[in-house]
C-alpha cells in the first residue's frame, strides 16, 4: 500500500516536471507592438484626410448657395436727380412706343379718317351695325326704322326751320324741324316725325336730313323708295338720293293734294 502510493507521488511529480519543461522552452508570444502603431497611425491619417475632404465640399456648397452681400447704402454713387439716372440708356429714359397704350379711335376720328379715304379713292371699311344689330338699334316703338342717318348728319342750330302744311290753299298745321337732325315724313304715326295720312303715302315715305357740308348745315330731301314718289316743286325727285332744299320749296308726297311748304326764320 505504501509503495504504490510512492510510486504514484513520483508519477505525479514526473508529470509536472515535463509540463513546466515544456511551458519554459515554448517562447512566449506576445503582441507586436510596432505593427499595432503603424496601424493606428494609418487609420488616424485616413481619417484625417476624409475630415479635411468634408470640410472643403462643405466650404464649396456654402459659397455657391450665399448670395453675394448687397452693397452697401452709404457706398452705392448716387443719383443727381431724382428721376431715372442719367447714365441709364435711352431705352430706359424714353419707353417704346410699342408698349404705350393705343388711343382707342372716336367716332369723330372714323369719320374723319374716312373722309381722307374717300377723297383719295380708296374703299374702306364700315364700321357701322349691320344685320339683326342694327334692325335693334334702329327701332322705335317696336317698329325697324329703315334709314340710317350719314356720317356727316347735323343738327341746325344757328337757324330756324318751320315746315306748314296747306290743304286747299289752307294752312293746317305747322312743324318745327329744326330741333334735330333728321324727320321722317310717313303714314306710320308710331315712326313718322310728320304723320302723312294719305292712302297713297307709304309708311315711311320720305326724310328731311340736315348736312353738314361745306362748313354750313343745309337741309336735305331723300325718298326712301316709296311707292308713289316725293314731288319737290312739281317734279318728282330720284329715290334714295339727296336732294338739297331752299327756304320757300313745296314738297307733294304720292297723290296727296297737301303742300308742305320749308321756310326759314
Amino acid at each position: 500500500m505504501p509503495t504504490t502510493t510512492r510510486a504514484h507521488r513520483d508519477r505525479d511529480e514526473d508529470d509536472s516536471a515535463s509540463r513546466r519543461s515544456h511551458h519554459t522552452d515554448r517562447p512566449a508570444t506576445k503582441p507586436d507592438a510596432h505593427r499595432t502603431t503603424r496601424r493606428s497611425e494609418k487609420t488616424a491619417e485616413k481619417h484625417t484626410a476624409l475630415r479635411r475632404e468634408s470640410k472643403q465640399c462643405e466650404s464649396q456648397k456654402s459659397s455657391s448657395r450665399s448670395p453675394e452681400k448687397p452693397q452697401k447704402r452709404a457706398d452705392m454713387p448716387r443719383d443727381p436727380s431724382p428721376g431715372l439716372s442719367s447714365q441709364a440708356p435711352a431705352q430706359a429714359r424714353a419707353p417704346s412706343s410699342q408698349s404705350q397704350p393705343k388711343d382707342p379711335a372716336t367716332p369723330a376720328k372714323q369719320r374723319a379718317a374716312r373722309a381722307d379715304t374717300l377723297d383719295t379713292g380708296v374703299p374702306t371699311p364700315d364700321f357701322r351695325l349691320s344685320g339683326k344689330l342694327a334692325a335693334e338699334a334702329n327701332t322705335v316703338n317696336g317698329v325697324e326704322v329703315k334709314y340710317t342717318e350719314p356720317d356727316e348728319a347735323r343738327r341746325p342750330y344757328a337757324t330756324r326751320w318751320r315746315v306748314y302744311v296747306f290743304k286747299n290753299g289752307k294752312d293746317t298745321d305747322m312743324h318745327h324741324v329744326d330741333s334735330a337732325s333728321a324727320f321722317l315724313f310717313g303714314r306710320d304715326r308710331r315712326v313718322a316725325d310728320i304723320p302723312t295720312d294719305h292712302p297713297s303715302c307709304s309708311s315711311q315715305h320720305a326724310v328731311l336730313q340736315y348736312r353738314h357740308i361745306a362748313d354750313s348745315v343745309k337741309p336735305y330731301l331723300i325718298d326712301l323708295s316709296s311707292t308713289n314718289g316725293t314731288f319737290l316743286n312739281g317734279q318728282q325727285i330720284p329715290e334714295l338720293r339727296y336732294v338739297e332744299l331752299r327756304s320757300e320749296d313745296v314738297i307733294r308726297f304720292g297723290f296727296s293734294t297737301r303742300e308742305y311748304v320749308l321756310l326759314c326764320e
